[in-house]
C-alpha cells in the first residue's frame, strides 16, 4: 500500500469532538471513542499540501469557485456513478444536515409531515422536530439479519398523514443497506404518485462493499431528477467534515430557486475558503487514496466479523453493504438499555453510538465506527470481549 492506514495518529488535545470532549459529554476521560463518523486517518496528502499552500498566502477573505471546481465534480460523478451532472444544478452548502434543514424549511410548512425510515441518522429527526414539522416514521423491517422496506406502510403513512417530504438515506446510516434499483424505483414511484418531494442523503456513496452498487436516486428516472434534492459531500469520503462543504444537486430549476432562497433567509453566503480548496483537491487527486482506504476498511470489517464470531458470538454484526459505520446487535446478551450502556461505557470503556439515538427501533443495537487503524480497532474489541466475559 502507498498509504499507511495502520499509523496511529494522536488526536488528543486538538479540540477533536471525538477525543477531547468525553468529560463534557458525561463520559470517562480515558474512554476509547468509536462513535462520531469521522475517520482516524489523515486525509489525502495533496489536500494537506493545498491547504498549507493557501495558508501561506495569509489572506482569508471571501472566496468562491471557478468552473474547474465543477469540472472536478462532474468527472467524479461520471466516472464513479455514470451520472452526467450539470453545473446549473449545483448549490454549495456548509453541510448535508444544513441542506436537509433548508429543504425542510423551503418545501414544507409548520405542522406538515416529513417522512423518514428509522432507525436512521438522528439529525433527520432533529431537523424535522426543531422546525416544527410532524415526523412520520416508516420503520425498516429487520428480518434474518437484514433490513428491508415495508412499502405498504410507506404508502399508507404518506396517504394518511399527507406527507410532503421524504428524506431518503442512501446508503443507509446506520444499518448499512445500499438500496437496489428496484427498491429505489418502488419508493420513487410511490412518491411521484402522491406528490412527495424527495431529499436523498448520499453522503456515504463512496463507501460501497464488493457486490453492491450505489445508485444516485435522481439518475434513475427523469421524473425523479425533477423531484429530488440530492445531497453529497467530500466530508465522509476524504475525512474533511470539519471544513464544512457539501454539494447539493437539484435538477428542477424551481426547486433550486426555492432552496437557494431559503439559504439566503438563513443568512448564509460564501462557503469556508479552505473547505472549497480541500473539496476540489480531494476529488481531483484522491482516487488512489480512496481505493486503498476502502480495501483497508474491508479488511477491518472482516476483522470485526471474525473477532465477534470467535470471541463474542452473542454480539451479531449486521453485514453492511456500504459505509464504514457498523450496526451491532447486542440483544442476545439479554441486557436492558441501561445495563448495555453500563457494560460499554464503564466496563469496556468504549464510547459507541447507542442504537436508540437513531430511533426506538435501535433498542439493543450499537453503531461502531471502524474507520480507524487496526491497532485501535483491536483494542476496542478486546476491551469489549473482556467486559462481556467478566
Amino acid at each position: 500500500m502507498s498509504y499507511n492506514f495502520n499509523l496511529v495518529v494522536n488526536r488528543k488535545n486538538t479540540n477533536s469532538l471525538k477525543y477531547d470532549f468525553a468529560v463534557e459529554r458525561g463520559k470517562a476521560a480515558d474512554i476509547l471513542p468509536l462513535w462520531v463518523a469521522d475517520m482516524d486517518f489523515p486525509t489525502v496528502p495533496e489536500v494537506t499540501e493545498a491547504l498549507v499552500k493557501a495558508s501561506h498566502h495569509g489572506i482569508f477573505g471571501y472566496t468562491d469557485v471557478k468552473d474547474n471546481y465543477f469540472e472536478v465534480l462532474r468527472n467524479w460523478f461520471s466516472s464513479h456513478y455514470h451520472w452526467e451532472i450539470e453545473q446549473k444544478w449545483l448549490v454549495k452548502t456548509p453541510g448535508v444536515v444544513f441542506a436537509i434543514a433548508m429543504a425542510i424549511r423551503a418545501f414544507t410548512k409548520e405542522n406538515e409531515a416529513v417522512l423518514i425510515q428509522r432507525p436512521v441518522y438522528y439529525p433527520f429527526s432533529e431537523a424535522i422536530k426543531s422546525n416544527e414539522r410532524v415526523l412520520i416514521n416508516n420503520p425498516l423491517v429487520y428480518e434474518n439479519g437484514k433490513y428491508h422496506i415495508d412499502y405498504n406502510d410507506f404508502e399508507d403513512k404518506i396517504i394518511k398523514n399527507n406527507v410532503k417530504l421524504f428524506i431518503l438515506c442512501n446508503p443507509h446510516n446506520p444499518v448499512g443497506r445500499v438500496w437496489t434499483k428496484n427498491e429505489l424505483i418502488r419508493l420513487g414511484d410511490i412518491c411521484i404518485k402522491h406528490n412527495v418531494l424527495i431529499v436523498s442523503d448520499e453522503i456515504h456513496a463512496d463507501f460501497i462493499y464488493s457486490g453492491f452498487e450505489h445508485l444516485n436516486f435522481a439518475n434513475l428516472k427523469p421524473e425523479f431528477l425533477d423531484n429530488t434534492i440530492t445531497c453529497t459531500a467530500p466530508s465522509k469520503t476524504f475525512n474533511l467534515a470539519g471544513l464544512q462543504v457539501s454539494n447539493v444537486l437539484i435538477g428542477n430549476p424551481k426547486l433550486k430557486s426555492a432552496f437557494k432562497t431559503e439559504i439566503v433567509k438563513s443568512g448564509y453566503s460564501q462557503l469556508n475558503t479552505m473547505g472549497l480548496i480541500a473539496c476540489q483537491t480531494a476529488y481531483e487527486y484522491g482516487e488512489e487514496w480512496l481505493k486503498e482506504l476502502k480495501e483497508y476498511l474491508r479488511e477491518n470489517l472482516l476483522y470485526v466479523k471474525e473477532f465477534l464470531e470467535k470471541h463474542i458470538p452473542e454480539v451479531k454484526l449486521i453485514e453492511p453493504e456500504g459505509t464504514y459505520l457498523v450496526w451491532l446487535d447486542f440483544n442476545q446478551l439479554g441486557l436492558s438499555e441501561e445495563e448495555l450502556e453500563e457494560l460499554l461505557l464503564n466496563k469496556a470503556k468504549l464510547w459507541l453510538d447507542a442504537g436508540t439515538m437513531f430511533g426506538p427501533e435501535g433498542l439493543g443495537f450499537q453503531r461502531i465506527n471502524i474507520a480507524c487503524p487496526r491497532e485501535t480497532l483491536s483494542l476496542a474489541l478486546t476491551q469489549l470481549r473482556n467486559a462481556v466475559l467478566k
